[in-house]
């Protein structure tokens, strides 16, 4: 077989199928008019209730008496406002809760024009601050004093407004039916300075009405009021109008790539070093037959004039299956060069078959109560120890009925005097609730095993856990038993529709849920009742509304994940039992599946969502040494995803990128299930699927921080970008990009394949996300933590969160992340022959296998040493990482004497010694400036000091790319600073750690080389 597949031939059918893909996998509500719904804070439709639709739960109110709901011939049904002085409705204060721009779209029949009509009015103290309102034929838009005219809406037409606040472009727009009535540019945009930061307490957000002028009220009828936290474009504008007026809603343009609002460079400018580039060498791989094979995202290149440069990235087509390799031969694969005419080509040998064979388990990993965070070597804290405090610190002060009262009333149970639920994703009517109180049990088994030295916090970590569980236990203990009647059914196959239902429905409201937990099956336990795994079964789609569901086995996972940690660390029984007893519960229905519903279940945008239900039921089935519970992981397995189809085809095991344009976050997960499926099983196709999923990924996808998502095509910042390697053409999304949890899960990921084979690749991963997003995504002096980190220019970070009592995803992985920092310093083989130094943290380790103690000293990052006390003695090789940012050396000394080692940037370094008492090993790598450029455009980089992303601190928002110029055969000589603070700057512009970037930012860069 030889041929040569030219990248221009590929790429057409990689854009048709992948939008096959993402339109079977990813269409929905949740890209609701081309828009991610990342992008929405709120959605009220007033089709009979003032519900918010959104995934947010903030409901609205009626004040001063009933809403009234009429019958329309366009939409149905809609609210109505009778121009009553004493009437409006009101939006929860969180509307406004970190918000930087924001977008109001809304339909109104308007039906007087005689006197001021209030639309919207929000406020604070009581202080009119931004209003949409008609007056005497004019409609006006208020924001902070500036004012913006237009031709008011017609009388008794439907009309969609819509008023964009845009803060980077500083600019104020008003339309009127897809049509730009006002704008005004040049116009500073605070919200946190005008309705507060981290809390919008005292503001008052009006609909219909004026909270200071009462004679302001509205005579119309309203539907569809949205809420962004996006400003919209005007194409989004149009999709909104265009699907009511015209019925244009096609699946494509939903998924389509929204309006670009990027600056646009030459595509055939070359950028950065590739200026200076003059040729790259062919490469040569061979593959098996069946499997696409790996490509070398960085090639060898010669640059003019002798200089040094850094290796070159090629972008290489990404078939969409394994058609190329059915058969044995060989073939050509010709790639880009962004920017440059040079033509770089891959020949491809494919064999018939290999030797090679997945690696078996060398490492573990140390228990957490084992290694401690110290001070640094000047005794100062560390931003390690900062985070963790902070999270230690809040989480010894939750009160468990909080995590518990969903629970409660999902089983009909009364609550302890006091107790209080959570809100955000954990309040009454969302069916994700119960899912913080997963994170809330792992994070209590991380920080008791974790605070041993502290007999205070300790016993208050283990009080806490023991009170989770009886209580769990006790509500388990209920499901499918006889009630006072005798009622009861016990078979989770037969559980029955709700009383007065007349079908399963995933109403959760005070009034709607229903709490006949005898009628449940033996062994279940969550925070609603067993609809929403049934209707998902059953074909439901995620969504708000009674019909839909949202993630139940995600919220499944969450809680068995924290039973199975706190038996581990404490070893309550209790714990276990839940835990069997729901699995159970799950295998019964699972295995009663036909495939093919359980390929469409967990091919299901969100609903069918189920985090690592497949890595806990394995590690499950390790602790019983059950096998049915093997098979009940395997239940899990997302066929198309890891196997391309039923007959196991393609897909990530064939190292086929199936995961593009996909929900990041849903399939992480599922990712980190597979190699532990592997472990458990030994099945080599699982590991095929995490190992080439974690190249793609960091190869393929990855910001600078490490973080692994933000698309604007497809139009939701929680996806994978539609096509590989084009985070410039695909990415930066306006709703945000890395998903901070997200990244929690490659974090898990990478740890988890490093213990089969010790690539310094994935401990420089580590490094790299640990450092710039897990480190930098919490508050300066608060455990409140982000669920997106935004990189655009000018951007700034949102917390939330920070007492605990409301949770999103990645608040729950945030109180995991911060109560493990320790996790993966060390590593120790399995025979416990060898110890791994991955992370340069001052830290000590208790290798209680040896009876050996080893204490790392360091300022590092904020100097380029460390060392290593060995306290105890013994013969073992200690490998300690060579960084791959340590090109300019890597010196190592033992016991003061300086060793004659090779040590290549990107390795570890073995030292094998007979240790005595007291030996010292002294490491010292060479920090240096380098730059990471987005792959697809490389003039658009993120600068680095060692591992460390330093970020411009900027002044106001942008929309361009801060430009920077830099020497290009010594990046330093341009840049001042001191590194002992790792605070530099660069043409009068500051530079810090992004961990330590609370303001506004910019981690990517528009850099020029001379």
């Amino acid at each position: 077989m030889i041929s040569i597949k030219a990248f221009s031939k590929i790429l057409p059918v990689i854009i048709s199928v992948c939008f096959s893909y993402m339109g079977k996998a990813q269409s929905g509500d949740q890209i609701l008019d081309g828009i991610g719904e990342t992008g929405m804070v709120s959605r009220y439709i007033f089709n009979g209730d003032l519900k918010d639709w959104s995934r947010n739960n903030l409901h609205a109110t009626y004040q001063g008496g009933q809403p009234k709901f009429v019958t329309d011939t366009k939409f149905t049904k809609v609210l109505s406002f009778e121009n009553k002085k004493s009437e409006s409705l009101s939006l929860p204060s969180d509307v406004l809760l970190n918000i930087e721009s924001l977008s109001i779209s809304a339909w109104i029949f308007s039906k007087s024009d005689s006197k001021a009509q209030t639309i919207f009015d929000f406020g604070k103290n009581k202080k009119s601050l931004f209003s949409a309102y008609q007056e005497k034929g004019k409609l006006y838009v208020n924001f902070a004093g500036s004012n913006l005219e237009g031709a008011s809406l017609p009388l008794n037409k439907w009309s969609h407004l819509v008023v964009v606040l845009d803060a980077p472009a500083k600019t104020i727009s008003l339309y009127a039916d897809n049509k730009l009535l006002a704008e005004k540019t040049g116009f500073t945009i605070d919200f946190a300075k005008l309705f507060g930061s981290g809390s919008v307490e005292g503001s008052t957000l009006w609909i219909g009405n004026s909270a200071l002028k009462k004679d302001a009220s509205l005579q119309a009828l309203l539907h569809d009021f949205r809420v962004y936290r996006v400003p919209l474009s005007k194409r989004q504008i149009a999709g909104i109008y265009n699907n009511v007026v015209k019925g244009v809603r096609q699946d494509q343009s939903r998924m389509g790539k929204v309006e670009d609002n990027l600056p646009e460079f030459p595509i055939t400018q070359s950028q950065l070093y590739n200026s200076y580039l003059v040729k790259v060498s062919d490469v040569q791989i061979e593959t098996q037959v069946g499997e696409l094979p790996r490509l070398p995202s960085y090639i060898q290149g010669e640059y003019k004039d002798n200089m040094v440069g850094p290796k070159v990235r090629v972008i290489w087509p990404a078939p969409i299956d394994n058609a190329e390799v059915l058969q044995a031969g060989q073939y050509t694969i010709t790639g880009k060069i962004p920017g440059s005419s040079l033509i770089p080509k891959a020949i491809i040998t494919v064999k018939s078959s290999t030797t090679s064979k997945a690696p078996a388990v060398q490492l573990a990993a140390f228990p957490l109560e084992q290694v401690s965070l110290n001070t640094d070597a000047n005794n100062q804290q560390t931003k390690f120890i900062e985070n963790r405090d902070k999270f230690l610190g809040t989480l010894a002060n939750t009160d468990p009925n909080s995590f518990l009262y969903m629970f409660r009333n999902a089983f009909g149970q009364s609550q302890p005097t006091g107790a209080k639920p959570l809100g955000v994703w954990d309040s009454q009517d969302t069916k994700l609730r119960g899912h913080a109180t997963g994170h809330y049990l792992t994070a209590l088994a991380q920080a008791y095993a974790s605070t041993k030295a502290d007999k205070t916090l300790h016993q208050n970590f283990e009080q806490k856990m023991s009170y989770m569980v009886d209580v769990l236990y006790d509500l388990a203990q209920l499901s499918g038993k006889p009630n006072s009647n005798g009622e009861s059914v016990a078979d989770p196959l037969k559980v029955p529709v709700g009383p007065n239902r007349e079908g399963y429905d995933s109403d959760l409201s005070v009034e709607g849920i229903r709490t006949d937990y005898w009628n449940w099956g033996k062994g279940f336990l969550s925070a609603y009742p067993p609809d929403q795994f049934i209707m998902l079964e059953k074909g439901a789609k995620y969504g708000g509304q009674k019909n839909q569901v949202w993630a139940p086995y995600y919220t499944l996972h969450k809680i068995l994940a924290g039973l199975l940690d706190v038996y581990e660390v404490s070893g309550n029984k209790k714990a276990l039992d839940i835990a069997i007893g729901m699995t159970d519960w799950v295998h019964i229905r699972l295995n009663a599946l036909p495939k093919e519903t359980l390929i469409s279940m967990w091919n299901t945008y969100i609903a069918g969502e189920f985090g690592g239900m497949n890595e806990t039921l394995a590690h499950l089935a390790d602790i019983t040494k059950d096998s049915k519970y093997l098979k009940t992981a395997q239940l899990f397995d997302n066929i198309d995803l890891f196997f391309g189809n039923a007959d196991h085809a393609h897909g990530l095991a064939k190292n086929v990128d199936s995961f593009r344009g996909l929900h990041s976050n849903q399939h992480i997960p599922q990712i980190v299930g597979s190699i532990e499926m592997y472990r458990v099983s030994n099945l080599e196709e699982y590991y095929k699927v995490a190992d080439n999923f974690w190249y793609k990924a960091v190869n393929d996808y990855m910001y600078s921080i490490g973080g692994v998502a933000g698309a604007r095509n497809p139009a939701n910042a929680e996806c994978f970008t539609k096509e590989p390697s084009t985070l410039y053409e695909n990415g930066f999304s306006s709703g945000g990009q890395n998903e901070t949890c997200a990244t929690y899960n490659m974090l898990k990921l990478t740890s988890n394949l490093f213990m089969f084979d010790q690539k310094a690749e994935y401990m420089d991963y580590y490094e790299r996300a640990l450092y710039n997003h897990i480190l930098a995504s919490v508050d300066e002096n608060t455990p409140a933590n982000t669920y997106h980190v935004p990189l655009r220019p000018g951007s700034i970070k949102q917390f939330g969160n920070p007492n605990m009592t409301g949770f999103t995803c990645c608040n729950g992985t945030a109180i995991e992340s911060n109560t493990k920092l320790q996790n993966a310093i060390y590593h120790r083989s399995i025979d416990n022959k060898s110890l791994y130094v991955n992370l340069y943290i001052p830290s000590t380790l208790d290798w209680k296998e040896r009876n050996v103690i080893i204490e790392q000293i360091t300022n590092f990052p904020k100097e380029d040493q460390t060392r290593l006390v060995v306290k105890g003695e013994g013969n073992f090789t200690m490998h300690v990482r060579v960084p791959q940012w340590a090109k300019k050396g890597f010196v190592v000394k033992i016991n003061g004497k300086q060793e004659l080692v090779k040590a290549e940037a990107g390795t570890y370094l073995a030292l094998q010694k007979n240790w005595k008492n007291g030996d010292t090993i002294e490491l010292q790598m060479a920090f240096d400036f380098h730059l990471d450029p987005v792959m697809d455009q490389q003039n658009i980089a993120s600068l680095f000091y060692g591992p460390i992303l330093l970020a411009a601190q900027e002044p106001e928002a942008r929309v361009d790319w801060r430009k920077v110029t830099l020497n290009a055969k010594d990046l330093g000589k341009t840049i001042q600073g001191d590194p002992k603070t790792l605070e530099f700057q660069i043409d009068g512009v500051q530079f810090k750690p992004f961990y330590d970037t609370y303001r506004r930012h910019s981690v990517y860069l528009d850099v020029t080389l001379k």
